[in-house]
C-alpha cells in the first residue's frame, strides 16, 4: 500500500472546509472521499468509488446502524402516532417549572437510557422536543444536553453496547484473559476523564454557571427573543419529525411510551446487549399490541412503521457518507499516520495525554469511534507494553478519545442522530457544541498530565 504521509489529511480537511462553507455534511463528505478516491485509483476513481461503496454497503456493521436508525425511526412513529410521546411529556410538565428544570430533565432521562448511545439519542431527543419548546430553549441547546449524555453515558455505564463492545476488543487483543475482558474495562473506567467531563459540565450549563457560548448564545438569544427554537435552517428536519401526527381519536397514554422503553432496555440487555434485536422485539411487541387492541387499523399501523423509517432518511445519508470517507481514510492510513506522528512524543508518563490528544484527533477528522478503536488499540497494547506504562490509564485514555470523536465531529453517528431527534442539523450542532467539548478536552488534558507527572 502506498505512503501517502501528510497528504492523508487531505480528504478530510476538503471535508471540513466544505462543511464550514456550505452546512452540508453529505455533499462535503462525499466530495472528501472522491478526493481520496482520486489519490488512490487516478482515473480510475469513479470505479473505486463503486468498489467502495458496495464495500460499505455490505459491511455488517454498516447494515447494523441503518436498521437500527430506521427502525427506531419506526419506534418513535408508532409512540408518536399513538399519542405516548405526547403523554410523557405531559407527564414530565407536572415537574418542570423551569428552563433549567427542563434541561435537568433531559439529562437525567439520557443517563437512564444508558444501554444505547443510539436509544439515547433518538428517544431522548424526540420524548423532550415540545417540553423543551415551551420554555423556549433552543433545539440546539436540547441537543448538546442530549448528546452529552448518549456517548458519554454509554460508555461510564459498562452494562451497555460500548461496554460489550470494547471488552471484547480488549480481550482480543490479549489485554485481558478470556472472560475478564469486562472486569479489565470497568477498572479503566475512572480514567475515563472525558466522558465524566461532558456528562458533569451539562448541569452546570442548565444552571448558567457556564454561560451560553458562541453559536450556542445565538442560538439561545433566537429562542428566547423571538420564540422560534427550531433554527430557520432545520426547517426540513423538523417537516420529518412532524410527518407523523398524533392520531385525534386515541387518548393518550403514559404506559404506551414507557413500556415499549423499558421493554427496549431490558430486551437489549437480555440478548447479549444487541440492540437490533431489542428493537425488533420491542417494535414487533408495540405492534401487535396495537393491532389485538385494535388501538389503529392495520394499514395505519405500518403505514405509520414506513413513515418512522422514512424520517431517517437524511441521518442514515450522512452515516453513509461517513463511513465510505471512513474507508478511503483507512486506505490512506490516516490513523497510523497521525499515530506513527505522535510516537517521539511518548514516554510512559506522557502516554495516555498523547493517546488522548492524537485519538481525539483521529475520532474527530474521521467520524468513527468504535472503528478508530478497533485500528488503534494493537498498536496502543504494543506502546503500553514497551513503555511500561498503566494499561488501565492507557484504555481510559484511548476511550475518552473515542468519545470525544463521537461527541464533536459534525458527522459522526451520535452528533447525526442527536440533531435529526432535537430538530437542528448536524453542522449546527457540532458548532454550538464545540465549546464545552473543547472544555471537557481541556479538563481531560489537565487530568491525564496530573496523573502522569505528579
Amino acid at each position: 500500500m502506498d505512503d501517502f504521509g501528510a497528504f492523508a489529511l487531505v480528504p478530510t480537511l476538503v471535508v471540513f472546509v466544505l462543511a464550514i462553507w456550505t452546512h452540508r455534511p453529505i455533499e462535503s463528505l462525499i466530495t472528501g472521499a472522491v478526493v481520496g478516491l482520486l489519490m488512490l485509483y487516478g482515473t480510475g476513481f469513479v470505479v473505486g468509488f463503486a468498489e467502495t461503496s458496495i464495500r460499505v454497503m455490505t459491511d455488517p456493521d454498516v447494515a447494523w446502524v441503518i436498521l437500527v436508525c430506521g427502525f427506531m425511526g419506526s419506534l418513535i412513529g408508532i409512540l408518536i402516532r399513538t399519542g405516548s410521546t405526547s403523554s410523557f411529556t405531559t407527564a414530565m410538565a407536572k415537574y418542570v417549572r423551569s428552563k433549567t428544570s427542563a434541561l435537568m430533565a433531559a439529562w437525567i432521562l439520557g443517563i437512564f437510557m444508558f444501554v444505547d448511545d443510539y436509544l439515547n439519542s433518538l428517544a431522548v431527543g424526540s420524548a423532550m422536543r415540545s417540553l423543551t419548546d415551551k420554555y423556549k430553549i433552543s433545539r440546539e441547546k436540547l441537543a448538546y444536553v442530549v448528546d452529552s449524555t448518549a456517548a458519554p453515558v454509554s460508555v461510564i455505564i459498562p452494562f451497555s453496547t460500548w461496554g460489550v463492545f470494547f471488552a471484547g476488543l480488549i480481550v482480543a487483543n490479549g489485554i485481558a484473559p478470556e472472560g475478564e475482558g469486562l472486569d479489565t474495562y470497568i477498572e479503566s473506567i475512572p480514567y475515563m476523564f472525558y466522558a465524566w467531563a461532558a456528562i458533569f459540565i451539562v448541569p452546570l450549563v442548565a444552571y448558567g454557571i457556564i454561560p451560553s457560548l458562541g453559536p450556542m448564545k445565538t442560538a439561545d438569544d433566537r429562542a428566547e427573543n423571538t420564540g422560534v427554537t427550531v433554527p430557520p435552517e432545520a426547517a426540513h428536519i423538523e417537516a420529518a419529525n412532524q410527518s407523523v401526527v398524533p392520531r385525534p381519536d386515541i387518548k393518550p397514554r403514559m404506559s404506551m411510551f414507557v413500556v415499549p422503553m423499558i421493554t427496549l432496555v431490558a430486551a437489549t440487555l437480555y440478548f447479549d446487549k444487541d440492540f437490533l434485536v431489542g428493537i425488533y422485539i420491542t417494535l414487533g411487541g408495540t405492534t401487535i399490541f396495537i393491532l389485538a387492541s385494535r388501538l389503529m387499523p392495520m394499514t395505519d399501523t405500518f403505514n405509520t412503521i414506513i413513515d418512522g423509517f422514512k424520517m431517517m432518511i437524511e441521518p442514515l445519508g450522512v452515516l453513509v457518507a461517513a463511513f465510505i470517507l471512513k474507508d478511503v481514510n483507512d486506505a490512506l492510513n490516516l490513523a497510523p499516520y497521525i499515530v506513527d506522528s505522535m510516537e517521539p512524543l511518548l514516554t510512559a508518563q506522557s502516554l495516555p495525554v498523547v493517546i488522548f490528544a492524537s485519538m481525539a484527533l483521529v475520532a474527530f477528522m474521521t467520524g468513527s469511534n468504535w472503528g478508530v478503536f478497533v485500528i488503534i488499540l494493537p498498536i496502543v497494547t504494543a506502546l503500553t507494553n514497551s513503555l511500561g506504562a498503566d494499561m488501565t490509564i492507557v484504555l481510559g485514555a484511548t476511550l475518552s478519545a473515542s468519545t470525544f470523536g463521537s461527541h464533536a465531529c459534525f458527522y459522526s453517528d451520535a452528533t447525526v442522530l442527536t440533531a435529526q431527534a432535537s430538530g437542528c442539523t448536524p453542522m449546527q450542532h457540532a458548532l454550538t457544541q464545540i465549546p464545552y467539548a473543547l472544555i471537557g478536552a481541556a479538563i481531560t488534558i489537565v487530568g491525564y498530565l496530573a496523573i502522569g507527572y505528579l
